[in-house]
């Protein structure tokens, strides 16, 4: 439980940081290739191909470009069109996209009670901004739901993955980091903008922060904790970040928000977001 508190505080901060000093500043496709390129350097000491199949290593570095890669794209880009705080919100929606692609993976077909949970959280987001619903706010939520997407789609490939093929998750790792080196490093060098590179020290200690601690060491952390507590815990601790990550960013940063019509946007997306896990939990096998 203490690996998984600890990875909460540290990625609270993360958005905020993000937000303020990278977002907009530098360019997207950079900030991420150094981001993954730093956390792959952290776990290099881990880094092998005895003992690894072929498949394995195609695999996981598949896991990487989607999981990180191309999900940290989304990500980084969703900050120039919607706030911290709606950033948080618009990630709740994770599991249900991760129950959605499982259940593909596995030839089930699609049930439309989760696709009912997915519409009710789309009509949460709305409520939060129902007044300005501006195109600036719909392409933020839906680079959010794309980050969440592919993100959902890395995180299910991996349990797969590591189910099939069981590997040392620190060895694992090095493998992952890999692909989204490749994949981020692709983006940069297709569609970057070499002219928004880092300007001020402030800006580099960010970006080592992020990839050596919020990423390299944090998504180590946050995998190794998930193994010593069960999946109600887990769950609950996946979405502890929400809160914490608006706290730091109202308070730290001081940026201000309509509580009311957040409070009352965020109660749907719960509802949906519990509505799912009850739906699933009496769902057939």
């Amino acid at each position: 439980m203490f690996y998984l508190i600890f990875v909460t505080i540290v990625w609270s901060f993360s958005f905020s940081l993000i937000a303020v000093y990278i977002s907009g500043q530098v360019d997207s496709w950079f900030a991420v290739v150094m981001r993954v390129l730093l956390a792959f350097i952290t776990f290099i000491p881990f880094f092998r191909f005895r003992g690894i199949r072929f498949k394995q290593m195609i695999l996981l570095m598949g896991v990487g470009a989607c999981q990180l890669g191309i999900m940290y794209f989304f990500y980084y880009n969703s900050f120039q069109y919607i706030s911290v705080p709606e950033v948080l919100l618009f990630t709740i929606s994770t599991p249900i996209y991760v129950t959605i692609i499982y259940d593909m993976l596995q030839g089930h077909r699609l049930r439309y009670s989760y696709l009912l949970t997915a519409i009710i959280a789309v009509i949460g987001a709305a409520i939060i901004r129902y007044d300005h619903i501006s195109r600036d706010f719909i392409i933020g939520f839906l680079l959010i739901q794309s980050a969440n997407i592919v993100f959902a789609l890395g995180q299910v490939g991996y349990k797969r993955i590591m189910e099939l093929y069981p590997l040392p998750q620190h060895q694992a790792f090095a493998w992952v980091y890999l692909g989204a080196v490749l994949v981020a490093s692709l983006g940069w060098l297709l569609c970057g903008d070499y002219s928004k590179l880092p300007t001020t020290n402030l800006q580099w200690g960010i970006i080592i922060w992020l990839g050596v601690i919020a990423s390299g060491l944090c998504y180590f952390l946050w995998n190794y904790g998930a193994t010593k507590v069960d999946s109600g815990t887990l769950a609950i601790m996946n979405n502890v970040v929400i809160p914490t990550g608006i706290l730091v960013n109202v308070v730290v940063w001081h940026q201000s928000i309509d509580w009311i019509r957040f409070s009352i946007g965020s109660a749907v997306i719960v509802f949906a977001l519990i509505l799912h896990h009850n739906v699933r939990r009496h769902s057939p096998k």
